[in-house]
């Protein structure tokens, strides 16, 4: 039963992420001509990286639980570095609060997902 509840764990951070840079291609798409071409980019690179890597993890068999681990830790890293950018944007005034804190519950959302995960897996990886 918890391996099947990891999996789906796994699995739901897809359409989760999907909605976050569905949100965010928006906000970018608004963002000063300057700026969309310059953080814009920088952040999309960032999405794209984090989701090829949570399309990864679900291909990987839950017995290389260190490999998981190790994806799941590359995956927060770049959840972090978009949170570094938002808050650029915000301090910047490029996005408004709305949008920075919609922005910040979806990644939030996610981070809780990827936290219970990474936890999981470092526990089951101890044995």
């Amino acid at each position: 039963m918890q391996k099947y509840k990891e999996n789906e764990n796994k699995l739901s951070l897809i359409p989760k992420t999907e909605k976050y840079i569905e949100y965010i291609l928006n906000v970018i798409f608004k963002l000063p001509r300057t700026e969309k071409f310059s953080i814009g980019t920088e952040y999309k690179t960032s999405m794209y990286k984090m989701l090829n890597q949570i399309m990864y993890v679900n291909k990987i068999k839950n017995e290389e639980t260190k490999e998981i681990i190790k994806i799941l830790n590359n995956i927060d890293t770049e959840l972090n570095t978009q949170r570094i950018y938002l808050r650029i944007m915000k301090k910047e005034k490029w996005i408004d609060e709305k949008k920075f804190k919609v922005s910040i519950e979806l990644i939030y959302e996610i981070g809780k997902i990827l936290g219970g995960l990474i936890k999981y897996y470092a526990k089951n990886n101890k044995k």
